[in-house]
């Protein structure tokens, strides 16, 4: 295990809000000894001193509900480097020091290459590894180059690049439901599974992140990565293990078989859109043109839907649909699994039958099975609910992902192929709405995105 994390960009909100109180998880827990290391390098001319007071603020914040004596703990094994990530001689200054490390990129995509160019000149020491954040490149030629770049300086197995919703448990919880149940494995394919809806709705708006949202938009912010790593857990054939080969493998295979989206089809099967002044509850929302830092030229979509389809043996005529929006109405955050309809029902009221329904709620943590239950007449039909709240994981998403890098275990990290093959299958959609082939469409904040074609 490597005991000594280098977070570069170690002021902004990520390390803030999500690395600090990850590793301050992995502390509580016992899975971080008193040796381990934090390095923190950023631009801001801070010492160390004024880091660990940030930090320190920083895990009151967004960790309060644990030990104040784990959280000093962490600000404690910290120190901080003013540097500049793509100067070899500063990186070399940050990387000191005996043993391997994890050098941790909290960057804007644009900035990796250099990045990692600057690692490599300076000499990591062996058995190091490098994280990566999504996206991973800024479209497929960028990340094929990446990839090529990392080739020439580690091994595979030594690159994570990480998306936080592979650690969350109840997207692991996907996995359970599908290959520990013999009553589910055998009806998972498209003779009984009409639609899959993925959905990552937010009554949030850019909270402060216009800087790096209005370069990507919806589309680059969460399907290309996210939602499409969800579709890989639900729609891959089972795997032999859950290592990181044989997981990374059966993912491969289903970004392999989307069929490739062409300009005639874009306009059909894909929305985008964005939001105008609103009210969500009772705050007033102003335009997302409005906003401060965002440039209205882009047209940037914070609304974006995409459906897709499979070729392959299990999912012939299933409907994966992907969605995400911001300034929606309300957080909606699931998958849904659409059985088709019983080929014949013998009721007096076939139209009472609903569809089943099996709702995985990402956040929070559920299951719910909608069924069709015997009504209170005879040969009549009333809707049944099975619902369960699931347990709260014993990591976040954030302390299972270090612990996973610290240890070594890249099985939910992202293989340089997938990350390119991601990129292939958004490349037609990127391309058509750049020739305006689909139109942005607007909607008022606090409404359910853009209204029925």
């Amino acid at each position: 295990m490597i005991h000594r994390l280098v977070i570069f960009g170690a002021t902004g909100d990520l390390t803030a809000r999500y690395l600090l109180p990850g590793l301050a998880a992995l502390k509580a827990a016992g899975d971080l000894g008193d040796d381990f290391q934090l390095v923190g390098a950023g631009r801001e001319e801070w010492t160390t001193g004024e880091f660990q007071a940030w930090a320190a603020a920083g895990l009151e914040r967004h960790a309060g509900h644990l030990p104040a004596a784990v959280r000093q703990a962490v600000v404690e094994a910290s120190r901080y480097h003013q540097a500049d990530v793509t100067d070899p001689a500063a990186v070399a200054a940050v990387i000191a020091g005996d043993g391997p490390l994890a050098a941790y990129l909290a960057l804007p995509p644009a900035v990796f290459p250099a990045a990692v160019s600057a690692l490599q000149e300076a000499g990591l020491p062996a058995g190091s590894r490098i994280v990566l954040e999504k996206p991973f490149g800024e479209d497929r030629h960028s990340a094929t180059e990446l990839n090529r770049l990392l080739a020439g300086f580690l091994p595979e197995p030594a690159v994570f690049r990480v998306d936080h919703f592979l650690a969350m448990s109840t997207v692991q919880n996907l996995l359970g439901t599908r290959l520990a149940n013999r009553v589910l494995e055998p009806i998972w394919n498209a003779t009984h599974i009409e639609a899959v809806d993925i959905v990552w709705d937010e009554s949030l708006t850019l909270e402060g992140r216009a800087g790096y949202y209005d370069g990507a938009g919806a589309l680059k912010d969460m399907l290309q990565n996210h939602l499409l790593q969800i579709l890989c857990l639900v729609a891959m054939e089972p795997p032999l293990t859950l290592g990181e080969r044989d997981l990374r493998d059966r993912k491969m295979d289903v970004l392999r078989s989307v069929r490739p989206l062409t300009d005639a089809d874009v306009p059909h099967r894909t929305r985008r859109g964005r939001y105008l002044a609103g009210q969500i509850g009772d705050r007033q929302v102003p335009a997302y043109a409005e906003e401060q830092g965002v440039d209205p030229a882009r047209r940037t979509e914070t609304f974006a839907e995409l459906e897709l389809e499979l070729d392959n043996w299990r999912w012939p005529g299933t409907v994966f649909r992907l969605r995400t929006g911001k300034a929606l109405r309300r957080d909606r955050k699931e998958v849904v699994v659409r059985f088709r309809p019983v080929p014949h029902a013998p009721f007096r009221r076939a139209a009472d039958t609903q569809p089943n329904l099996l709702r995985f709620g990402l956040d929070p943590e559920t299951l719910t099975l909608e069924l069709n239950g015997t009504g209170s007449r005879a040969a009549s039909l009333t809707p049944l609910t099975l619902a369960a709240r699931l347990d709260p994981p014993e990591l976040p998403a954030y302390g299972r992902l270090l612990l996973d890098v610290l240890q070594g275990n890249g099985a939910l990290s992202i293989r340089g192929d997938e990350a390119e093959e991601s990129w292939r299958v958004l490349t037609p959609v990127l391309d058509a709405w750049a020739k305006d082939l689909v139109p942005l469409e607007e909607y008022p904040a606090g409404a359910d995105g853009p209204g029925p074609r």
